[in-house]
């Protein structure tokens, strides 16, 4: 009693992991698999990346229901379940999230350890999105996530999903019950995360769609995607979405000596990137892949310049301020077409 399982830190584990023999290193080399030469030819030649994030999860039954509600658009579009059938309406989602029992699960009955109270209780699910770019068809990309859905969670996790296709890339929300019926949790990390990436993007290519799942870092990306909350604001045409008092660059107000652990931290991370790149176009080569170490080559030249918070703020700011005046500007263009500028 009082012991809890700890994940340990696997040693030696690489930066850049698309696939072992990649690694930049000494050691024994063996040819890339059949499976490696595709992934890094899927990799270096683009091809579009499939999209899995982990938005939350409620922690009372009441934030479920809302949660529910809104992926089915207040009950207008069907919720399928792990058993096949559909939820329709907002008492039919009532009678399902009855029937999942989350206020019953054994993690609201665990005493609270070394004397503390628990601020929030445990989460009750997990919410998922998984998105394919424009445009895929989207009865594609539910039919992998149904497949996905069914072999990650199937006979342990009670889920649901959704298909949207209000927006150009068509995605799925699934929620999926936190814990199983024998009260084992589902703990989501960032290796699994990359694991279901990988597994998504594979059941994509079985549908005939070309999927690929790397990181930003080996693709040479070094800035994330905009926050939810501002890409809702910008689609609103709201004005104020930076704040005033962040104009100035916001690594001009670190002490210097942050600011230039951040810029060798980039640029260290840049020379494993593309050390990584010159050892794989080496061991295609030597393996007769001639083409295929070329196109490798050719990524690694055309990959984006690095840049810090420092140097990549002020234009994003330009940009931000060039586009709220553009909409305070008197215009005879339609409003969903300056809404579709300003997120372009």
């Amino acid at each position: 009693m009082g012991r809890r399982p700890v994940r340990l830190p696997r040693a030696g584990h690489p930066l850049l992991d698309i696939h072992s023999s990649g690694r930049v290193g000494s050691g024994p080399w063996r040819p890339f698999s059949p499976a490696e030469i595709q992934q890094i030819a899927r990799t270096v030649r683009r091809t579009p990346e499939v999209m899995l994030k982990l938005t939350g999860g409620g922690t009372k039954v009441g934030a479920v229901a809302a949660h529910f509600s809104y992926i089915s658009r207040h009950g207008k579009l069907d919720i399928e379940t792990d058993d096949g059938l559909p939820v329709l309406g907002r008492d039919e989602q009532k009678e399902m999230l009855k029937n999942w029992h989350l206020e019953r699960t054994a993690a609201h009955y665990r005493q609270p350890r070394r004397g503390k109270e628990v601020s929030r209780g445990p989460k009750m699910v997990h919410n998922i999105v998984l998105s394919m770019p424009a445009p895929t068809p989207p009865e594609k990309v539910l039919a992998a996530v149904r497949k996905f859905a069914r072999e990650h969670f199937g006979g342990r996790h009670r889920y649901a999903m959704v298909l949207h296709t209000d927006q150009a890339h068509p995605h799925v929300h699934v929620v999926v019950k936190a814990e199983d019926e024998q009260g084992r949790r589902l703990n989501v990390d960032k290796p699994m995360l990359r694991q279901w990436r990988e597994d998504f993007a594979q059941l994509m290519r079985e549908q005939g769609v070309a999927a690929n799942a790397t990181s930003r870092v080996v693709r040479g990306r070094n800035n994330g995607r905009t926050k939810v909350a501002v890409y809702r604001a910008q689609r609103r045409g709201g004005k104020n979405v930076v704040p005033t008092d962040v104009l100035p660059p916001v690594s001009a107000r670190l002490p210097d000596a942050v600011a230039q652990f951040a810029t060798a931290k980039v640029l260290s991370t840049r020379e494993s990137v593309m050390a990584y790149w010159r050892r794989t176009a080496e061991l295609l080569d030597a393996q007769g892949e001639i083409e295929l170490a070329g196109d490798v080559r050719y990524f690694a030249r055309q990959l984006p310049p690095v840049l810090t918070e420092k140097e990549h703020l002020p234009p994003r700011l330009a940009r931000h301020t060039e586009a709220s005046e553009s909409l305070a500007q008197p215009t005879y263009g339609s409003a969903s077409r300056r809404g579709h500028d300003l997120v372009r």
